[in-house]
């Protein structure tokens, strides 16, 4: 028995994880999702243009309401991982900083 219970097969490397390789894992993980709010603020808005379009008679929305959803979801993820990115970050600055400066 390893002790580690009666989960499923884990590859072989174990649970030897080296930090490139979280990192790596965690950008392809944010890059799927900013991939994912690109795509589906395209295609809610773009369906909510056409089904206006189709009620008003004008083609046009369709295009529009996928350029609006693409806005939207782009501003979304500046706010996301910019804004709120940089507000979770510790910050450095140079008054804590201890040399030959006193």
């Amino acid at each position: 028995m390893s002790g580690k219970g009666k989960g499923a097969f884990t590859g072989l490397g174990g649970d030897r994880q080296t930090p490139e390789g979280r990192a790596r894992a965690q950008g392809t993980e944010i890059g799927w999702t900013v991939s994912g709010y690109l795509f589906s603020g395209m295609l809610a808005y773009g369906l909510i243009g056409w089904l206006i379009g189709r009620a008003l008679h004008a083609s046009l929305l369709l295009p529009v309401g996928m350029l609006v959803g693409l806005a939207i979801s782009i501003g979304f993820i500046i706010y996301r991982y910019g804004v709120q990115g940089a507000l979770t970050q510790p910050e450095t600055s140079a008054k804590g900083a201890k040399g030959d400066d006193r």
